[in-house]
């Protein structure tokens, strides 16, 4: 038996009250989670909290699970929706991540070198900063979209299932959104 007919198993189970088979799918996928909503919530214990919060949420919300997808992209969609809900009412932005060498290079920033250097790691912060300014200003299928591609590494297909889209579609939201992030880039960069 592979892993997602494990899954349906244990939802059908949980949707008639079993909740052992529900604590069973809260185990499996527990440090997933965390890990996903930490990348909204640096705080360790809120983090925790917004994940407990998630699987509360998919909990009450599993009668509503039709199985067209397998039941973690369902549950990761519910966290995500958790976590930005957490990021809403706390009226906080999600903090920065460190941009990578091929991200930099990608953008038309300076070498490693010269990104070595106070004024580089100054320039490397403004951009973390535009960045995320710019993604906070997206369309939220434009940001769902990027988020999911750039920050979580899901495929084009994978993004297609959680927002429940075709693949091209996808697609031109990630290119919409790459170029109005490049048009808050272009005056650093350039």
């Amino acid at each position: 038996m592979d892993t997602s007919d494990n899954d349906k198993e244990l939802v059908k189970r949980a949707k008639q009250g079993d909740r052992a088979a529900f604590d069973a799918l809260v185990t499996k996928y527990q440090y997933r989670v965390i890990n996903l909503v930490g990348r909204f919530v640096k705080d360790g214990d809120e983090a925790q909290d917004v994940a407990q919060e998630a699987f509360i949420k998919a909990y009450r919300g599993l009668a509503n699970f039709r199985g067209d997808s397998t039941f973690y992209t369902w549950l990761y969609q519910v966290v995500i929706n958790s976590a930005k809900n957490y990021i809403v009412s706390k009226s906080r932005k999600t903090p920065p991540r460190a941009i990578d060498i091929e991200e930099a290079e990608h953008m038309g920033a300076a070498s490693m070198k010269e990104l070595d250097t106070p004024e580089g790691h100054m320039l490397t912060e403004e951009i973390e900063r535009v960045v995320w300014q710019a993604i906070q200003e997206l369309q939220e299928d434009l940001k769902t979209a990027i988020t999911l591609r750039e920050i979580d590494g899901m495929t084009y297909e994978e993004i297609a299932s959680v927002m429940d889209c075709p693949v091209g579609t996808v697609r031109s939201r990630i290119f919409r959104a790459r170029a109005a992030i490049d048009k808050y880039l272009k005056p650093l960069l350039y």
